[in-house]
């Protein structure tokens, strides 16, 4: 359990410390970048937040709140408190047209900062659980390293960063937004600053 919480923290900050993510959207205050390798799209969602660090990464890291601002979570609820910082969650997505819904069991790892320079990190894997099965109701999807790193820009406002590593598997969700306009990715951007304020 130590190495895999170990294991998801260090994927997301090695995914965020590529190079070559490239800009590919800016609003007042969200701007959105991608990065391709191979057949793997990354993206990487930059937020302006009027909130402390610390109050952020305290809503960002409880996943049971994020039905309230993301609405690819139709249900979210803890299967297993790890320890402080590890949680396994299990989580059901809305159907897609012509798709049963999704469910996913994720782990869930956060790290507060060793040094002011140093973002608080929430690191989200799935993970495989004997005790959840995949059932036939829902289509099992696998999310390969995502996450929140939130850095704090004064006594009052952050920067929260949000990566995801995207698979064929949730492609479906993001197709129509990655081709012409990243609209969905936007409104779930807006909807989380709203809500963290």
């Amino acid at each position: 359990q130590a190495y895999l919480g170990y294991s998801n923290v260090a994927a997301l900050t090695h995914l965020a410390a590529k190079p070559g993510w490239e800009i590919t959207s800016v609003l007042d205050n969200i701007k959105i970048w991608t990065h391709e390798e191979g057949d793997t799209l990354s993206f990487k969602v930059e937020m302006k937040v009027g909130i402390p660090s610390h109050l952020a990464f305290c809503f960002l890291s409880d996943f049971t709140f994020r039905q309230q601002w993301d609405k690819h979570f139709l249900t979210c609820e803890v299967l297993q408190a790890v320890n402080e910082e590890e949680k396994i969650y299990y989580v059901t997505s809305p159907p897609m047209t012509g798709h049963k819904p999704r469910d996913f069991v994720i782990l869930v790892s956060q790290r507060q900062p060793c040094k002011p320079s140093e973002p608080y990190v929430v690191a989200v894997k799935s993970v495989t659980l004997l005790s959840m099965p995949p059932s036939p109701e829902h289509c099992r999807s696998e999310i390969l390293c995502a996450g929140f790193q939130i850095y704090s820009d004064s006594i009052s406002s952050c920067t929260v960063c949000y990566f995801n590593r995207v698979t064929s598997g949730v492609m479906p969700y993001l197709a129509a937004n990655l081709t012409g306009s990243s609209k969905s990715i936007e409104d779930t951007a807006l909807e989380c600053i709203k809500f963290l304020e």
